[in-house]
Parts: C-alpha cells; structure tokens; sequence
C-alpha cells in the first residue's frame, strides 16, 4: 500500500545528516572564517550570504548550489571548501593538504581573498589557523614548539579523544589577526577522527566568540541599570514620604517601569543566544574527553577561568534587570494601591459631604413646605371668607372677622393634610 509521509519527513531526516564531519588526512591545515551582519538574526538578508558564497565559487570556477540551501561542500582548487549558514552567521573552513615551514604562515589565509573579504555582507567575528601534524615521538621537541608559537601564559593544551591527539591554543590574536590551533595526531588515526577534531575546535571558537558578544551588551545595560536603581530607590523611598504626590510619584514609576521592559526587549534575544552558545561550548569541550598535558592546564580549566567570568556576568546582568523590573512593578501596585486608597478615602468624604448637603435641602424642603401652608391657607381662608361670610352671616349672625376665625383653623389642617398626603404619595 502507498505511505501517506509526512511532508517534511525526508528534509528533517536529512538534516541529521546534512553536515558530516571533514576527513582530513594528516599532515593538513585548515583556515576558518565565521562572518556575523550587524543586524539581528530576525532582519538578516541570506541572500546576500548566498551571492558572497557563489562569487567565491565562480572566482575558482566551482559549481554553484540551490539558492536555498544552508550548506555547500566544493573544491577551490587544492583546497577543500566548506560552507554553513547558521541563525545569525555563515562560516567558510578551507582545508589544505600539508603544512609549510613556517608555522601560522599568514600566507595560507590567501586562499580567501582579501577583496571577498571585504566585500562580505557583514564583519568577520573569528578566524582562525589550525595546523594539523603529526605526533612527535619527544615530548620535549613537541612541548618547545608549543612555547614558541603560543604565548605560555594562557597556553591551553591536552589529550583528546583517548588520547588520539593533543590540541594546543592561546585563545590569541596573532598580529596578522587570526586565532591558532595546532593538534599532533597519533599515527594512525583515522580521517575522519582528524576532522572531528578540527570541526570541534572550530566550533567552541566561534560559539565562544559569539556568547562574548552579550558581555558587551551587558556591561552597557549595567551602566544604564546602575543610573535606573539610584531612579528606583528614590522613587520606593517616597512611598512613605507624607508630602510626596501618588500621582506623581507613580507617573515616575511607570516611567522607570517602562524603560526596564524596554530594556529587556532589547536584550532578550542576546542573553538567550548567550546562554544557547555558552551551552554548545560546554558540551563541545566535554566531548573532547580531555586529560591533562605534561602539566599544562586543559581547554576546560582555561574556559573556567577565563571564560566562565564573563557568562557569569552576562548572566547577572540579565538577572538583576529582571529583578529591577519586578520592583517596579511591585512598587507600581504599591503605589496604585495607595493612590485607592487615598481616592476611596476622598470619595468617602464627598458622599458625606452630599448626605450633609441632602439633608440641608430636605430641611429646607420641610420649612418650605410650612411655609407653604401658612401662604396656601392664608388665600384660601380670604377665598373662603367670600363664600361662607353671607352664609355664616346668615346662620350664626357672625362677621367677617368671626367667620375669618372659624375657617382659619380648618382651612390650615387641610392644607396641612393635603400636602402631607402628596408627600407620601411621591415617596
């Protein structure tokens, strides 16, 4: 029966094995370019990286790939070329056959031309020379060597692999601007060994290069979080001042509160690639299997001295930037809270002074409301004085001013009465 496959399923599969190790018979060396666009990974152009790459290829008249792809292996005539596009770099390794006698000859980075260089679409972060030869039968002829190409103070070498090789390294810029490797194979390692070596020392350069780009990023947000802590301190110490004001106060704290996730935005993505490179170096140095060399301190020991400061650093940068945002907002609800409160306790006091003023009016209102039964009865007994005076007259042989007294009373209770009773109507 046919398959119904996933889509994606053979380009995932193939990605496991899209980026072999070299094979590198020895003796051999290698040049390594890592190049980096100043732009963020999200803004970077690839196809630029993949125009760089094909004008390298046509110079050497080697065939050119897919437009797409994010690795291309080519020969450039005696050497070797490899090529990888990652997140935010492209590196460019070109192996060689053989070594000169002249160790780190700046000659062998020609290979790569000077005007392509200049010309790449971004500013190279790492480039190093690695030379690979074999293991001398004496230690001391091999340990000399070393002390002559390296600087001894931070001299790194050892064992790798169970002790299929010793790979040696400064960490230094040479004066003609390049990192050097040299590694002394035993005989009779295999190609492929050789080039697992190399590749890894390549690697723990350019991912040790690229987590160093955060301590610069993070020693600008310490200056800039050190002038922000002096801002907030002052800020939190005026929640307890009787004469600041919440409003403005708190206007001050938003203020410092949106500065700090701005900040973070602007960081996240540096100190999380930090962490990811920091990550891949760590594990790239412990697949090496070191053991100690005549003494000499390993890659381990010296990342940990050296290295491991400046992660730490990154990493407490990017700690107290969260820890500065969350007292912000901490002290942002604080203050919110307060500013509540202090409403809450206005609104209270103006409902009061509402219920002080409703009670006024309905006092009015019931003196109005006397009043108006004085003025209401006093036209109505007048009104009434005229019809009943010739009646009363008449039949009690009372006067105006008799009749006047006897409906005065009576007329008033109605009134009286009457608006009592709408009063209650409306109510």
């Amino acid at each position: 029966m046919p398959a119904n496959d996933h889509p994606l399923r053979y380009a995932i599969t193939n990605e496991l094995h899209a980026r072999p190790f070299p094979s590198l018979e020895v003796p051999c060396h290698a040049v390594y370019v890592a190049i980096k666009e100043p732009q963020d990974a999200a803004n970077r152009d690839r196809r630029r990286d993949f125009a760089h790459l094909t004008d390298l290829l046509t110079r050497f008249g080697a065939p050119v790939p897919q437009p797409d792809v994010t690795h291309h292996s080519a020969d450039i005539g005696r050497h070797a070329l490899k090529w990888e596009s990652h997140t935010e770099f492209v590196t460019y390794s070109v192996f060689g056959p053989g070594v000169g006698p002249r160790a780190f000859d700046p000659a062998e980075a020609e290979v790569l031309p000077a005007d392509w260089l200049e010309a790449a679409p971004g500013k190279r972060l790492v480039s190093a020379l690695i030379r690979v030869e074999t293991l001398p039968d004496d230690p001391a002829r091999m340990e000399a060597m070393l002390d002559d190409w390296f600087v001894p103070e931070s001299l790194a070498s050892a064992w790798v692999l169970d002790r299929a090789a010793v790979v040696a390294s400064d960490f230094r810029i040479d004066p003609a601007g390049h990192m050097r490797f040299a590694v002394f194979v035993r005989p009779g390692a295999s190609p492929r060994r050789v080039g697992r070596i190399v590749q890894r020392l390549c690697e723990i350069e350019t991912y040790k290069a690229m987590s160093m780009l955060g301590l610069g990023r993070a020693r600008d947000l310490t200056t800039r979080l050190n002038a922000l802590d002096t801002q907030l301190s002052a800020l939190v110490a005026e929640l307890t001042s009787a004469t600041a004001r919440p409003e403005h106060t708190l206007h001050e704290l938003l203020s410092v509160a949106e500065e700090l996730e701005s900040l973070a935005v602007q960081t996240s993505f540096r100190f999380g690639a930090t962490g990811a490179y920091e990550a891949i170096v760590t594990q790239r140095i412990a697949v090496l299997r070191e053991e100690r060399f005549e003494g000499r301190q390993t890659f381990a020991e010296f990342m940990m001295r050296r290295y491991d400061p400046a992660m730490r650093t990154v990493k407490s940068a990017e700690r107290r930037l969260q820890q500065m945002s969350e007292r912000a907002a901490r002290a942002g609800e604080l203050l919110r809270t307060r500013v509540d409160v202090d409403r809450s306790h206005q609104s209270q006091k103006l409902l009061e002074s509402m219920d002080r003023r409703a009670d006024l009016q309905l006092r009015l209102q019931h003196t109005v409301e006397g009043l108006s039964v004085v003025a209401i009865s006093y036209y109505a007994v007048n009104l009434a004085g005229y019809v009943a005076g010739p009646l009363f007259e008449s039949w009690f042989h009372l006067g105006h001013d008799g009749t006047v007294a006897v409906l005065t009373p009576l007329v008033v209770l109605a009134m009286w009465l009457g608006l009592r009773r709408v009063r209650k109507g409306l109510h």
